[in-house]
């Protein structure tokens, strides 16, 4: 047992509690991320999922403290990451992290790559400066990384550019890049969305094995329930800023309760009934600069009441690890 009687296998590496980014603008404040609260075990993968606009990256780049300020800014909460409260980290103790400890994938590796310098040259800097070797060992561990992700003939293609490099390649040197510190989470922000299915299926497998090997949390952000299923222990969905139904994979795919999950299922090929047609959840994610008052799902929720309007749900447990922000949860079970 290590502290707080927690086993390694229960215990807490990541923690966000109450979390808000909000950025201003002409139309006054975005409420992007808004009381946003999920945790992660050591070892385990946390999928986050729901439609564009609803928050999901803006969380992962306030954990990583890249919101560009202005306009963006954390108003609220917590993130502790083994205890301590990254937010509120001096700059020069939290470069420490950044990179380190905590690591990310990025949606397009073409932009997070800098097109100057080799692939080697990148994966070289981040071992320099975060592991102290020097710069022969630096390349020797960047090839190591490279073999790792199976990029084929790593010690030639070492001294590539990005531009030399197809999307899936550039996708594993991202990969290899953020591995390379054995980092103990690593957030992945739609990291095949770019990419063709089979190589989509390969980066999965890839950050698996690597997951497996290394030990590492995963924080996977994604707007495809398949990737979710494929990968994740733990599920929150996300819905304009908030979270609105948490669950673990199993519970959330063998029963969801949120109408906007139970949406997101019917709407997708490989998750619907046989012989059941394919619905569309109607209009868009609301501008976060407009949430509608109450539930922020209502004026797209076919079950939709005034206390919808009036009143906003609260996460609150329907089992056990499984919560939902819903009024009318026995009308959701029958859509």
């Amino acid at each position: 047992m290590g502290e707080n009687g927690q086993t390694a296998e229960t215990r807490v590496l990541l923690e966000v509690e109450d979390l808000r980014t909000y950025f201003r603008g002409d139309e006054g404040v975005a409420q992007a991320v808004d009381g946003v609260s999920f945790s992660i075990l050591a070892g385990e993968t946390l999928g986050v999922v729901g439609e564009s606009g609803c928050g999901k990256s803006v969380t992962a780049l306030s954990i990583m403290r890249l919101i560009e300020s202005p306009p963006g800014f954390v108003a609220g909460g917590q993130v502790r990451f083994e205890g301590k409260d990254l937010l509120a980290l001096p700059p020069d103790e939290f470069r420490h992290v950044r990179g380190n400890q905590i690591a990310m994938i990025f949606q397009e590796p073409m932009t997070a790559l800098n097109p100057v310098f080799t692939v080697g040259e990148q994966i070289a800097e981040a071992v320099r400066l975060h592991q102290g070797l020097d710069r022969e060992g630096a390349r020797r561990r960047a090839i190591e990384m490279l073999e790792l992700v199976k990029i084929p003939s790593p010690e030639s293609r070492v001294d590539d550019y990005p531009h030399q490099l197809s999307g899936g390649m550039r996708q594993r040197v991202m990969i290899a890049m953020a591995m390379s510190c054995d980092p103990a989470l690593l957030i992945a922000d739609e990291p095949t969305t770019a990419l063709d299915v089979t190589v989509q299926a390969q980066i999965l497998e890839l950050i698996r094995e690597l997951q497996v090997r290394s030990g590492t949390s995963v924080l996977l952000i994604t707007h495809d329930l398949g990737v979710v299923a494929e990968t994740a222990d733990h599920v929150a969905v996300m819905y304009a800023g908030k979270v609105v139904e948490y669950a673990t994979a199993e519970d959330l795919f063998g029963r969801p309760r949120h109408p906007y999950t139970i949406g997101l299922f019917r709407s997708l090929p490989d998750l619907a009934e046989p012989g059941e047609r394919l619905h569309t959840i109607p209009g868009t994610v609301p501008s976060a600069f407009h949430f509608p008052s109450g539930c922020r799902y209502r004026t797209r929720c076919p079950i939709a009441t005034e206390r919808c309007a009036s009143e906003e749900p609260q996460l609150a447990p329907v089992t056990d690890g499984h919560t939902v922000a819903c009024h009318h949860l026995e009308e959701a079970s029958e859509l």
